[in-house]
């Protein structure tokens, strides 16, 4: 770093994101993206919506938010729209931490919420998992303190159903809950309908895995009014047109046609099932996944080795250290292949 970068980001150690290699062609299992294009209407939009980028975007996202609002039976006003999930993030650890107020979330868990709280200078702890990679629901009732949770977890991808997440909420009515849907609709059923019960939850989704637009880089919250003001506080403190005008138009067109990307995720959960069956006969163990990725390890490989031997083979997978690797699930044919060089990494 140069002489000049402030001393209270210092000791900040940034997320990584995963790679994305242009030394030759890969199949990406790495990055959680969709197998799956974006629909014909999407990519027309948002070509559409480029005519028109010598103007700013709507900063209140107010068709997006009407459009959302109608699909997720939620109310306007309860919605905010941003640049993916992780700025809805890091608008919460802003707007509700502070050194009386700290965040807790599970130990092994998405690797951006503990720089979240560093950059934001907000205390936090972390959580163990239990010993099968489950959340102990019972360690966050009363816990005291602003909470953040992904749910399904990543990068275990492991659930836990509503009735246990609301326990988590009511028992902590003086804090924010943050509960991160990226994944729930691989499998899960979404918190969102107790938004309009509870003023302390705060519930956070993405487009880039469901709807295929990970590119596109558009998120929102989902909250009472009051915490949705907060986090506008925020958003206007920062960058007001943080969604930009093609974004918009793609994630409207994408909720109009959650038909065909639901149908996507029918198709990515049953390659999962697949695969998971393949993984469990090849002697993996494998968690009880409803995202699209499976975490894994194998008694005969380490997870460093089983990375590197597949990156050789042009596939690549996350590697976060330890024994397990996080795999994307890619197409039918991609997870086939996978398989398939699994079969000979393993002899």
């Amino acid at each position: 770093m140069s002489r000049f970068f402030s001393k209270k980001h210092s000791a900040l150690t940034p997320y990584t994101p995963g790679e994305q290699p242009k030394d030759r062609r890969y199949i990406k299992l790495n990055t959680n993206e969709s197998p799956y294009p974006p629909s014909e209407n999407v990519i027309k939009a948002a070509e559409k919506a480029a005519g028109s980028l010598n103007l700013y975007s709507d900063p209140e996202m107010t068709e997006l938010c009407r459009t959302a609002a109608e699909y997720f039976s939620v109310f306007p006003d309860m919605l905010l729209m941003t640049n993916g999930s992780d700025e809805i993030l890091n608008f919460a650890f802003m707007a509700f931490g502070d050194e009386e107020h700290p965040f807790v979330f599970p130990e092994l868990t998405y690797g951006f919420y503990p720089v979240f709280a560093q950059l934001n200078h907000v205390p936090y702890k972390t959580i163990p998992l239990q010993k099968d990679f489950s959340i102990d629901v019972s360690a966050y009732e009363n816990v005291g303190a602003n909470i953040v949770i992904a749910n399904p977890n990543a990068p275990t991808g492991m659930y836990l159903d509503p009735e246990k997440i609301q326990r988590i909420v009511s028992t902590n009515p003086d804090s924010v809950v943050v509960i991160d849907e990226a994944y729930i609709d691989f499998g899960g059923e979404s918190v969102l309908p107790l938004t309009k019960e509870y003023g302390n939850l705060l519930v956070t989704r993405t487009f880039s895995k469901s709807y295929s637009l990970a590119g596109a880089r558009l998120g929102f919250g989902v909250g009472s009014p009051k915490l949705i003001r907060d986090l506008n506080t925020v958003k206007y403190s920062t960058n007001p047109y943080n969604v930009n005008s093609m974004t918009a138009a793609a994630g409207i067109a994408a909720i109009r046609d959650s038909d065909y990307y639901m149908s996507n995720c029918r198709r990515i959960i049953s390659t999962r099932e697949k695969t998971k069956s393949a993984l469990l006969g090849l002697g993996f163990e494998v968690t009880d996944s409803k995202t699209n990725f499976l975490f894994i390890s194998h008694e005969k490989i380490s997870g460093g080795e089983l990375y590197r031997r597949m990156r050789e083979n042009g596939i690549l997978i996350r590697y976060f250290g330890g024994e397990h690797n996080r795999v994307t699930i890619g197409s039918e044919g991609e997870m086939e292949r996978f398989i398939e060089v699994l079969r000979g990494i393993l002899g």
